[in-house]
């Protein structure tokens, strides 16, 4: 099992998202992600850095494996140009690389005045896009495609790894847990859900690898930790499909004045305790996943990475070789 640390662009300045990769690696983390997003969620958080410009810089300061949780390569940008991007990545990282690709969300992928696509239509765009990624990192020569939803003329990445990128898909439900099933190399997920992991699994998942990633608000109080999480990612407590749907930061702001502080605090491991970071961990492990990603949300990070090499990674690897005996 690994453990790997998450790096908020939504969050974080390009200067910071540098910094933070070293530090994890230093506090002992197996691998990093790194998310991909044109706007932030909202105001508040007040980033959101082009991600192929990050992992560039973090190659030359850290040795972790990185991926993407989650790029969409179906609507702001064309697979094609992803295809170059991952590429790029995986050679600068030495084969540490993994495309983590997913549906996406209007919030990023409406600016260039595109129609938002219905899920069905997205999954389906999505699994063009893989094909043709796909062709482009493994033929030689040209490649030309002329598919339902993309074209691609006399195209060739010159400049990609030894070994062609494996791909993680993101299933947040029932149908694209199918499709990442059936196309992906490996699972990525933010929520320790059992029944999603073993449809996954038992639906041509198999022994694939699957990543979930969660977030936690490290503060020197627990309540002080509540009120960044609340302020910061209210977002993440927002119900069903809205965070695929709302189009800008202003209507996610609006949206989140629903969710409660009382509800953020119950769903968010919050302060300094070793042992409430611990447990945050533990559907996770106990669910099955085999790696498992974690993300600070507020200024502490840099507490957080200490708390963690001291404590945490020890106990976690400690008690995840205790479940192997």
């Amino acid at each position: 099992m690994k453990f790997g640390y998450f790096l908020s662009s939504e969050e974080l300045t390009p200067a910071e998202l540098i910094e933070q990769a070293r530090r994890a690696e230093e506090a002992g983390f197996d691998a990093l992600w790194i998310s991909d997003h044109y706007h932030p969620w909202n105001d508040q958080q007040g980033q959101s850095s082009f991600v192929w410009s990050a992992i560039g810089a973090i190659s030359q300061v850290c040795e972790l494996p990185v991926t993407t949780a989650v790029t969409c390569p179906t609507v702001r940008i064309h697979p094609a140009v992803i295809a170059q991007a991952a590429a790029t990545s995986a050679v600068l990282l030495n084969g540490r690389f993994v495309l983590g690709v997913g549906t996406g969300e209007a919030l990023n992928e409406h600016v260039l005045g595109d129609v938002w696509p219905t899920v069905d239509v997205r999954l389906e765009m999505l699994e063009e896009a893989v094909e043709i990624m796909r062709r482009l990192w493994t033929e030689d020569g040209f490649v030309s495609h002329r598919g339902k939803h993309y074209t691609v003329d006399t195209a060739r990445i010159y400049t990609r790894p030894d070994t062609p990128l494996p791909i993680y898909m993101s299933g947040f439900g029932p149908e694209a847990t199918d499709v990442a099933a059936r196309i992906a190399d490996g699972y990525i997920t933010t929520s320790p859900d059992q029944e999603l992991l073993d449809r996954f699994r038992a639906n041509g998942g198999g022994d694939k690898p699957a990543q979930a990633g969660f977030k936690v608000s490290y503060a020197p109080t627990e309540e002080e930790g509540v009120e960044q999480a609340h302020r910061l990612w209210a977002t993440s407590g927002l119900p069903g499909e809205l965070a695929q749907v709302l189009p800008s930061p202003r209507h996610f702001e609006q949206a989140s004045q629903l969710v409660t502080k009382e509800s953020t605090a119950r769903s968010v491991t919050c302060g300094p305790k070793a042992d409430t970071h611990l447990d945050a961990f533990m559907p996770y492990v106990d669910a099955g996943f085999d790696e498992i990603y974690v993300a600070n949300m507020g200024p502490y990070s840099v507490d957080l990475l200490n708390l963690y090499r001291t404590e945490i990674l020890p106990e976690l690897r400690a008690r995840s070789l205790i479940g192997r005996q």
